[in-house]
């Protein structure tokens, strides 16, 4: 299995580079992840729903969707754009060190 080290942390990732192993973030390593991926301070409003998708997925099994973000943690999805531009779904996942979400391109 691949894996990537960024700043000394070492993860398991999947081809696309998600992370393959939940165990292995820290929120250290996802400020570093995201300066990557152009957020230069994490706020708690961008911390938030990374928190809402770590819990879900350990209780669901599997990466939320944007749907699921709204409908079940109450995120408006706009809001979710505002900060995580592009593809907000994918990159919350790559924060959060889930695999990415059923359905992201």
């Amino acid at each position: 299995m691949p894996t990537n080290t960024i700043d000394g942390h070492t993860f398991a990732v999947n081809d696309e580079g998600f992370f393959t192993n939940r165990e292995e973030w820290s929120e250290d390593l996802a400020v570093i992840l995201a300066d990557l991926v152009g957020i230069e301070q994490m706020t708690e409003a961008h911390w938030a729903p990374l928190r809402f998708m770590r819990e879900d997925s350990a209780k669901t099994g599997v990466t939320p969707t944007l749907r699921r973000m709204q409908a079940v943690g109450g995120f408006d999805v706009k809001d979710l754009f505002a900060l995580y531009p592009g593809k907000p779904a994918k990159k919350m996942a790559y924060l959060a060190g889930l695999p990415k979400p059923v359905g992201c391109v």
